[in-house]
């Protein structure tokens, strides 16, 4: 199914799928043909073969497949190096990783991961990267590519669809059915085709020897959100006692019990119906606890999925964006309680070199608490959200700034409040001082009841009290991710962006915190505040100089694309940043975007819309200025597929049109 240097033999190799042919596969390394070695009756890619490359990737063909599908791979990784699965939709510059493994092994592993339903083609990578050293290789066996979900299984299959057991000495799921361990007097008929020759997954109390033997059966781990009804059918008889429950299981380890029967004895196979929601990844658990040997036997068959829920009394799905916002619109679904204690006003600041501007663009809104919007000599403020649904995992991000706050016990708290407008819960506050800078928060809560989160901020006296922002509030259920293909923070690497050593005379450097110059660079990154960014130093360079980062090798497309970034050029002798377009033989880069001289203190968000039909690479290129305050910086990186039209964030989807009757005035911190 695979070329090239995974080694590779057609006749025992396994490429199955209702999309795929068996030698329609290409492999490529980087831009080059490579080495991907295959001997028997697997493919596998081995360092020792790779000589200065640090990977091999195998391509699928493109594939026109609209409906939900499930990939299982069959693979070992021996030694170090790590394995990745990719979607590469058709037309964007960029590919969305769905998996990713680095377990050493001596056995076959199998994984599954769910291929949601995309309207454009595709293809789907495989990137093999062992580390360098002897003895370093990775394997593939299988490549399975099927319509329905993962977690849809009906046993036929002799990798069980990636299900597996938890290992215990005495009691386990097995095979029922025509491989059944069980004597023919006990042998059931599978439901799928009402036969003996069927198979499906019965675990019995014959070997358990301690009370509470427990059998666990585990379904794959769901890899894109998932809500709606899972059906199963089961058997089940009890003599003395078992316990059959099923649960769902986050990768935290936290279980969640979602259905138990209500009858010990079943007459043949019985349907079950429940609803789950899984905006995060899950796994189903179905578990049989045995009270002793003569326990009875549990079996399952034909685990189905529906993307609609089972009853129509079912709480309906909702979108937690309505707790976003970035305030350029209004304050949305936010609201402070009373006239005479609003303290909170949206307020915005002009590019200057002296106050920071807003987080998400720079020039835009924020809220600001400050005893200048009172009468009296201290405030209480509280800022109400909208209520959320109980049962969820959300996570919530915000920014927060403050400054000349003597005493911050109690600067910005966030609570968690119930539907009668109790706070249950602080789940976070003020730790310290921090500087002038724009500083994220990330919080993961879940709450059983109707909930709501409310920012307040507490002011004894003026004189110790300072000013306190927040901005760019989101949340999205389940945990907390990371950022997505196409998208650069510089938090962990330089996301494969190298250095022009062709034609520039100094590097960009990865650094957190500010920079060693005075009155010039960033106070801290625009991402969180305290993480890191790109910048050139002044100091290291003469003026003229150029810096040249460039990204990896795009794909060209017949679309537009949109490039966002934020940058920073604050320094009385700042000079030029530019974003260059390369590609081709051209002896010339073709220039997209520019800013000359000192822009702002604050971070400025830029939006370029371009077209490439061709492979090309952008580059950021950076002059330095007539003095050393000539620091410039860029940070969170994001290529969007589509024009920019409109664009204000991936993450801001919703505004509300209900806001308090202000508008976004212009502030002077003074």
């Amino acid at each position: 199914c695979y070329l090239a240097h995974w080694s590779y033999n057609v006749k025992n190799f396994t490429c199955r799928s209702k999309y795929l042919s068996a030698s329609s596969y290409v492999l490529y390394m980087n831009m080059i043909y490579l080495h991907f070695v295959v001997t028997g009756h697997l493919i596998t890619v081995d360092s020792a073969f790779l000589d200065d490359h640090e990977q091999a990737v195998l391509v699928s063909p493109l594939l026109d497949q609209q409906d939900w599908g499930c990939v299982r791979l069959v693979y070992q990784i021996t030694g170090q190096g790590s394995l990745h699965l990719k979607l590469r939709p058709d037309s964007n510059n960029f590919d969305y990783q769905l998996w990713n493994a680095n377990t050493t092994s001596d056995s076959w592993l199998i994984a599954s991961m769910d291929l949601p339903n995309i309207t454009i083609p595709y293809q789907i990578l495989l990137e093999g990267r062992p580390e360098r050293g002897s003895g370093n290789s990775i394997a593939i066996f299988e490549i399975h590519i099927v319509p329905g979900y993962c977690i849809e299984c009906k046993f036929e299959e002799n990798h069980l669809c990636g299900y597996s057991n938890s290992w215990n000495p005495n009691v386990n799921w097995y095979v029922g059915g025509s491989m059944a361990r069980e004597s023919e007097s006990n042998l059931l008929e599978n439901h799928t085709n009402n036969t003996q020759r069927g198979h499906y997954m019965y675990v019995d109390s014959v070997y358990a020897k301690h009370f509470l033997e427990v059998a666990k059966l585990t379904s794959p781990m769901t890899t894109v959100p998932m809500v709606g009804c899972l059906s199963f059918y089961y058997n089940r008889d009890q003599e003395r006692g078992n316990i059959f429950s099923v649960f769902t299981r986050d990768h935290l380890g936290l279980y969640e019990e979602i259905w138990r029967p209500e009858v010990y004895v079943t007459v043949g196979w019985t349907l079950v119906n429940v609803d789950i929601k899984a905006p995060h990844p899950l796994q189903v658990v179905f578990e049989v606890a045995f009270n002793s040997a003569r326990g009875g036997y549990v079996a399952i068959d034909d685990i189905t999925f529906s993307p609609e829920f089972c009853h129509t009394d079912t709480e309906p799905t909702f979108n937690p964006s309505i707790a976003n916002c970035d305030f350029e619109n209004g304050l949305c679904l936010y609201y402070q309680e009373r006239a005479e204690t609003k303290v909170w006003s949206r307020v915005s600041v002009k590019p200057n070199t002296y106050m920071i501007g807003d987080h998400t663009t720079g020039i835009g809104c924020f809220l600001l608490a400050n005893t200048h919007f009172t009468s009296k000599p201290g405030y209480v403020g509280r800022l109400h959200g909208p209520f959320l649904p109980g049962n969820h995992k959300y996570c919530l991000r915000f920014y927060y700034l403050i400054h000349g706050f003597r005493k911050i016990d109690n600067g910005l708290v966030l609570y968690i409040y119930d539907e009668n407008d109790v706070a249950q819960e602080k789940v976070w506050s003020l730790a310290d001082t921090s500087r002038a800078v724009w500083t994220e928060v990330e919080i993961t809560y879940m709450k059983p009841m109707l909930s709501k989160i409310v920012f307040v901020s507490i002011c004894q006296n003026f004189l110790e009290c300072g000013l306190i922002a927040i901005d760019d509030i989101t949340v999205s259920l389940g945990d907390c991710q990371s950022p997505l293909p196409g998208q650069c923070n510089f938090e962990s690497g330089v996301c494969g962006y190298i250095q022009d050593k062709k034609g520039d005379e100094a590097d960009w450097l990865q650094v957190r915190g500010h920079t060693p110059t005075s009155y010039t660079g960033p106070r801290g990154d625009h991402t969180t505040g305290v993480g890191y960014y790109m910048y050139i130093e002044a100091s290291l360079m003469h003026p003229g100089d150029k810096a040249r980062l460039l990204t990896s090798d795009l794909r060209g497309s017949s679309s537009s694309q949109c490039l966002i970034f934020y940058y920073h050029m604050y320094g009385t002798g700042t000079g030029i940043l530019s974003v260059l377009l390369r590609h081709g033989d051209r002896q010339q880069d073709t220039l997209l975007w520019r800013r000359r001289g000192e822009q702002s203190v604050s971070w400025m968000r830029a939006i370029v819309d371009y077209h490439c039909d061709v492979r090309h690479q952008i580059v950021f290129e950076a002059i330095r200025g007539p003095s050393l305050r000539s620091d410039i910086a860029i940070d969170d990186i994001h290529f969007k597929w589509g024009p920019c039209d409109g664009t204000v964030s991936s993450s801001y989807l919703f505004h509300s049109e209900q806001t308090f009757n202000c508008i976004c005035c212009i502030y002077d911190y003074s």
